[in-house]
């Protein structure tokens, strides 16, 4: 694993949407699936996990919230504050306007093959311990238009899982504030790269 230098900043005063508030949430007892051709819209409700879903802190293995089928998409979801491990992408999905106020284990994890395409576009994670969005499968992965608070990395890369997939991750439009650790990781030594434009930084 090798943290990304950050050698390409454009720095812009672009205009973020403030982060909305966990209330009023709903308790999800266990993973929902969402499949190709059944988009799921949240409409901007709030959703926390089950305690048979992980207790959101640091422990492994803990569950999804949501898991997105190959193809699929969700749009408009607020996690409050036990959000276990977030959303797994089984395949290619896209992430609209998602929010994490309080990321979990981590909050997303990317799990599709090596022609696989991630696009997380708007939304925004709070209070990232360790990693926001894991990426254990193959293909690209694209965040747009996104923003971090206190998260120790923002995107990494797996080193050590079981195929070594070349990955290709790209960021845009990203404001991070008081990063923990990394804002970038990926592994050379699979032929990963990264571009980064139209990035913030704040602390």
């Amino acid at each position: 694993m090798h943290p990304l230098p950050l050698l390409t900043i454009i720095a812009l005063a672009l205009n973020y949407v403030a982060f909305p508030t966990a209330s009023n949430c709903e308790t999800i007892p266990s993973t929902k699936s969402v499949k190709k051709g059944e988009p799921f819209d949240g409409k901007n409700k709030c959703y926390v996990a089950g305690s048979a879903l992980g207790d959101g802190g640091q422990n492994e293995d803990q569950k999804a919230v949501i898991e997105v089928e190959d193809g699929g998409s969700v749009s408009n979801v607020v996690f409050g504050p036990n959000a276990a491990d977030g959303i797994h992408c089984k395949g290619s999905c896209t992430l609209t306007n998602v929010w994490w106020t309080n990321v979990g284990e981590d909050a997303a994890t990317f799990r599709g093959g090596a022609n696989t395409e991630v696009v997380v576009d708007g939304g925004g994670a709070k209070s990232a311990s360790d990693k926001t969005f894991q990426h254990n499968g193959g293909g690209s992965v694209t965040i747009k238009n996104f923003q971090c608070i206190d998260c120790g990395k923002v995107y990494r890369a797996c080193g050590n899982c079981e195929t070594p997939y070349k990955r290709t991750v790209t960021l845009s439009n990203v404001k991070v504030t008081n990063l923990g650790s990394t804002f970038v990781g990926i592994n050379a030594n699979y032929g990963d790269t990264a571009t980064i434009t139209k990035l913030i930084m704040i602390g």
